[in-house]
């Protein structure tokens, strides 16, 4: 059982690594100014993708059920749209709020804030109220969204490698602890290049942020089209 469980947790940390799960935390990074930051908005997603893929699971494997093949489709479907959504807002905070990058001090801790300006009013550093600490609710909200999902594939997995309920609980809760530990390094991965090209180049930065948002709208466009006209 040991060797199963290992795998469930491996495999969780590998799951952070699907198309839309990088796409989503790399849209959350871009507004990070802190690699500490960084790490807690991948863990906090993970977070919320544990929460809601233990809860189905759990329903499921207590009552010896299955999800429903549309509200699988359905919930793809939504997050899909969500990455659009996603993917528009950076290009959105791009065009209008015209963001840059500063080096920023506070007290013996030097990181890189965001900085949005409407147009015609300039740069005052002085001027700027940074607010640190907040709990990312958002990510909690994607992570809750993609843990939706992914459950019935995560479900018919457990199934397949468990003989016990207690187990596939277990499974299922490590392969959770995986995909945070897993989400917390991809976001930490994603910020360091963004962080080195703010410093002295915000130009590079914002084209990372750009590729960021056209691919995370286009690869929401292409799953929403492709289980949309299943339908059609």
């Amino acid at each position: 059982m040991g060797t199963l469980l290992l795998l469930g947790f491996l495999l969780g940390m590998r799951h952070a690594l699907e198309a839309d799960h990088v796409a989503a935390v790399a849209t959350l990074t871009t507004s990070t100014n802190t690699l500490g930051s960084a790490i807690k908005q991948g863990a906090v997603w993970g977070m919320g993708h544990t929460i809601t893929l233990f809860l189905f699971g759990s329903a499921v494997l207590l009552s010896n059920s299955i999800i429903p093949e549309d509200m699988a489709q359905a919930l793809e479907f939504a997050v899909g749209v969500m990455l659009i959504v996603l993917g528009a807002d950076v290009l959105r905070k791009m065009v209008k709020d015209k963001v840059h990058f500063h080096v920023h001090q506070h007290g013996d801790l030097r990181h890189f804030h965001a900085h949005k300006h409407a147009p015609g009013t300039s740069h005052n550093s002085d001027s700027h109220e940074h607010r640190h600490g907040r709990f990312p609710r958002k990510a909690l909200f994607i992570g809750l969204m993609h843990g939706m999902a992914g459950s019935a594939a995560l479900i018919l997995l457990t199934l397949q490698n468990v003989t016990s309920t207690a187990t596939g609980l277990l499974y299922m809760l490590l392969f959770g602890v995986g995909s945070i530990l897993g989400m917390a390094a991809l976001s930490a991965i994603i910020f360091i290049p963004l962080q080195h090209s703010a410093k002295t180049l915000t130009w590079l930065n914002n084209s990372l942020q750009l590729i960021v948002g056209l691919l995370t709208t286009s690869l929401g466009a292409f799953v929403t089209y492709s289980i949309g006209s299943a339908y059609i």
